[in-house]
């Protein structure tokens, strides 16, 4: 004679306050949270037990999340994390800052050298030549490479100067003007107003303006 097994007991749904205290925990409890990219993060908890959150989806390989089905501490610590600055969003990675090596985060497909925003730069803002701590305006900054940017006087690549050795072939290239313009009766003398080529990494950005 066949005996029928007994029915699965179906799964506790969490009170409200068991949803507030996972909120306190992961705030409170000591957990690492490492970005792993494609928006996956690794949190250590304070047992030494180790779990893999998939933000997005909302999900984490913790025996809470797997067998009660809820929003774990795992998952809402990263979200802490994220929301406080600590870690970075998916879809971008925590790297060093080129100028001040402070931890910034950029785009996961994002190309050395990397800045902070402190110390990145855009055109009209006043840079420092690492080589010479003259300051100049930036008029330009390329998405080509120093290996691949000509400088026609010294038939060379921008990398190839000889000033340039220390800084890479494989960065962006800057165009920047040396402070300050020549002004003579019959206007601006075009030669001050020259555009040098310059390595990124050979310029200090988050200088001060010209007083």
């Amino acid at each position: 004679m066949k005996t029928l097994a007994s029915p699965k007991a179906p799964l506790s749904v969490p009170k409200p306050d068991h949803l507030a205290e996972r909120s306190r925990r992961a705030r409170a409890e000591a957990m690492s949270v490492l970005p792993l990219g494609d928006g996956l993060y690794e949190v250590e908890s304070a047992s030494g037990h180790t779990y893999l959150v998939d933000l997005e989806a909302g999900r984490c390989t913790c025996p809470d999340h797997v067998f009660r089905d809820v929003r774990c501490k795992h998952v809402r610590r990263v979200a802490i994390e994220i929301t406080e600055g600590r870690t970075p969003p998916p879809g971008e990675l925590a790297v060093e800052c080129r100028d001040c090596g402070g931890t910034t985060f950029v785009d996961e497909d994002a190309v050395e050298p990397f800045y902070c925003d402190d110390h990145a730069i855009e055109p009209g803002d006043t840079v420092v030549d690492r080589e010479t701590g003259s300051r100049l305006t930036v008029v330009d900054v390329s998405d080509l490479r120093a290996d691949a940017v000509r400088i026609r006087e010294a038939d060379c690549t921008v990398a190839e100067y000889g000033t340039n050795d220390e800084y890479g072939p494989d960065v962006p290239v800057v165009g920047a003007i040396y402070h300050h313009a020549t002004v003579k009766r019959n206007g601006v003398v075009p030669s001050t107003l020259k555009v040098y080529t310059f390595p990124r990494t050979r310029l200090e950005g988050g200088a001060p303006g010209a007083e």
